[in-house]
């Protein structure tokens, strides 16, 4: 293992990242604020509570994920394709780096930024609701192993990705109508049948629910299914990537 190079990699893109910290903590941090606005008053003046938790603070997970899930996947695929698009990504494939370690500087950055924002999140949230974490530790467990998922599907995006038009897709068209559907603002317990057993083959649903276990202790699909669903993410995109290494596919486009 060339640690070395991964350091390399990875101060490189967390500079990019503070390089602009305000702007990149300022869009998250009021897109948080609105949403307690509008979902936390508005429609929580009607729900008043799930689960025997006040919506404001059963949101909050959900929030949380959903910026995880957009921040990863943009993150990752932006760090890797602009190297791509640059002509720099030949730096890297003769350099003495393995795809391990190519991966390992761009994803842990990738889920470096992403895990930072999420918990600005959470410190915001304190400021409208009191959120209690019932269980810190699976708390950031869980999000550190989403964000390094969804920063591995991210990579695939940007090794994939023949313009920056094609960057968009996956987060606009594909993520977040899936952490609309995957209860972010609701329990899946709630929809009506067939629609509750429907939600349930939505992989985002699993993390999300697992995620909320954390904060309340209660979920809407088992916590050991939602480790095995995201433990099996995190293994198929590491192959998948390995095979993109090993072909050159996309690489020398």
């Amino acid at each position: 293992m060339n640690w070395p190079s991964v350091r390399a990699i990875f101060h490189h893109e967390m500079s990019r990242f503070f390089r602009t910290i305000w702007q990149s903590l300022a869009s998250p941090v009021i897109s948080t604020v609105l949403y307690f606005i509008v979902f936390g008053a508005a429609i929580g003046g009607r729900i008043q509570s799930i689960e025997g938790v006040a919506y404001g603070a059963f949101i909050v997970p959900g929030l949380m994920m959903l910026t995880v899930l957009q921040q990863s996947v943009s993150n990752a695929s932006f760090g890797i394709y602009f190297p791509k698009f640059s002509g720099t990504i030949y730096e890297y494939l003769v350099a003495p780096t393995g795809w391990i370690e190519v991966t390992l500087g761009f994803v842990g950055a990738a889920a470096a930024k992403a895990v930072l924002i999420a918990l600005v999140i959470l410190l915001t949230s304190f400021f409208f609701v009191g959120a209690h974490v019932a269980h810190p530790v699976w708390m950031l467990a869980f999000l550190i192993l989403t964000a390094v998922g969804f920063s591995l599907l991210g990579f695939i995006v940007g090794l994939w990705a023949r313009n920056f038009e094609q960057l968009q897709i996956v987060p606009l068209m594909v993520i977040t109508p899936l952490v609309f559907l995957g209860g972010a603002f609701y329990s899946a317990s709630m929809l009506p049948q067939p629609w509750d057993a429907i939600a349930r083959f939505n992989p985002v649903l699993h993390l999300i629910s697992g995620f909320r276990w954390s904060f309340f202790d209660f979920a809407d699909v088992p916590v050991g299914l939602s480790l095995v669903a995201v433990t099996a993410m995190i293994v198929v995109c590491l192959a998948v990537i390995r095979w993109i290494f090993a072909t050159g596919w996309r690489l020398r486009d």
